[in-house]
This record gives structure tokens, C-alpha cells and sequence, in this order.
């Protein structure tokens, strides 16, 4: 574990025009997110906000969500509620595991997604507290 000071620079080009209202976002819930689990979909390691994650039954930690994986990630659980950099470098092409917050609760405008954000029909049954618009 490292105590030392770690400097993170919000973007100002973040992209919440696809929630739909407040109501929820007081309410998210810490997660780490697995890095190695999104490089296919983002191989720069940004992941926007809105992508539909899951959470590994194993080990806890939470990826893209995918209907058809059998890790537990086939289980919608929300939304990401603020882009991420998994901070991908040529000397870890996988990534690092990192902090987040995931949007369980409110109103989402499906249309504003961003791209690659995993949401299917499925999806929507399982994320029943979430109102699609």
C-alpha cells in the first residue's frame, strides 16, 4: 500500500448529459473497477461515464458489464458515474485498478450514452431502480 500523495486531474470535458436528473447521484456506491476487464472496449484506459458495469463474483471488483460472461459480470448493476483513466502505460499494457462510483439509482437518457456503454434489453430488466428515458 502507498501513502504517497497521488495528484488526479478532473477533465472539464466530462460528459453527464445522460443522467436525467439529480435524484441518485447523492446515492452512489463506492467500487474498484478491474482495469484488465475494459481494454478491449478502451484501450486507451478512458472509460467514459455511463459505461454499464458488473461486478466479478470472485474478486469482487467490478467491469464492463456483458451478458454473456459467466464471471458474474453478466448482472447489471449500474452505471459508472464519472469517467475513469485506468492509466494504461506500455509498461502495464492492463492497467490499474482504480476507485469508483457507481450510479445504482435515478433517471437515465439512454440516447446520451456513450459509446460502448453496454446497455442492453437485459440490462434494463435487471437495473430496476434506474428509469430509462
Amino acid at each position: 500500500m502507498s501513502l504517497a500523495i497521488k495528484t488526479e486531474t478532473f477533465s472539464a470535458s466530462e460528459d453527464h448529459r445522460w443522467i436525467g436528473k439529480a435524484i441518485g447521484t447523492n446515492e452512489c456506491r463506492s467500487i474498484t473497477i478491474k482495469a484488465s476487464l475494459f481494454m478491449a472496449t478502451f484501450p486507451t484506459g478512458i472509460v467514459p461515464s455511463g459505461v454499464v458495469l458488473g461486478k466479478v463474483t470472485a474478486s469482487g471488483l467490478y467491469g464492463p458489464y456483458d451478458n454473456a460472461a459467466v464471471d458474474g459480470r453478466q448482472t447489471a448493476l449500474g452505471h459508472l458515474f464519472t469517467t475513469r483513466d485506468l492509466e494504461v502505460s506500455a509498461s502495464a499494457a492492463t492497467g490499474r485498478d482504480t476507485g469508483a462510483a457507481l450510479l445504482w439509482l435515478g433517471e437515465v437518457v439512454e440516447a446520451k450514452l456513450p459509446t460502448g456503454h453496454g446497455l442492453d434489453a437485459a440490462a434494463k430488466v435487471e437495473l430496476t431502480h434506474l428509469a430509462y428515458v
